[in-house]
């Protein structure tokens, strides 16, 4: 009976968290810097371009950074792309107002999280 409880109990919270899967305009999230070099799901410029404005290619002027959704396209294949600005309106290292990002695979690597 116990292991039926807890089966129950723990297929509820997968369902709980797939559902919450679904991106809308004005929702806010964490960008997160990733134990890799550089952001796979997330289009921030690569640090050849960064070196070259001046800005340190380690990105910790993104990590724990609030972002919103601001546009969302979803293209045949059923991936989702959105188009993240910064919470408190100012640019991604000082030259960048908005960046592109593949939203469910971003959220599976860790690279954005849901803002509590």
């Amino acid at each position: 009976m116990k292991k039926l409880l807890f089966t129950i109990l723990c297929f509820g919270l997968f369902l709980t968290a797939s559902a919450n899967n679904n991106p809308k305009v004005g929702d806010v999230l964490t960008v997160k810097t990733p134990a890799t070099e550089s952001f796979k799901h997330i289009d921030f410029p690569k640090g050849n371009i960064l070196i070259k404005r001046g800005v340190v290619t380690r990105y910790k002027s993104v990590d724990n950074e609030a972002v919103i959704i601001h546009e969302i396209s979803t293209t045949d294949n059923g991936s989702t792309s959105v188009t993240l600005k910064k919470k408190d309106g100012s640019k991604f290292f000082g030259f960048l107002n908005a960046v592109k990002a593949d939203y469910e695979n971003a959220i599976d690597a860790g690279e954005l999280t849901f803002l509590k």
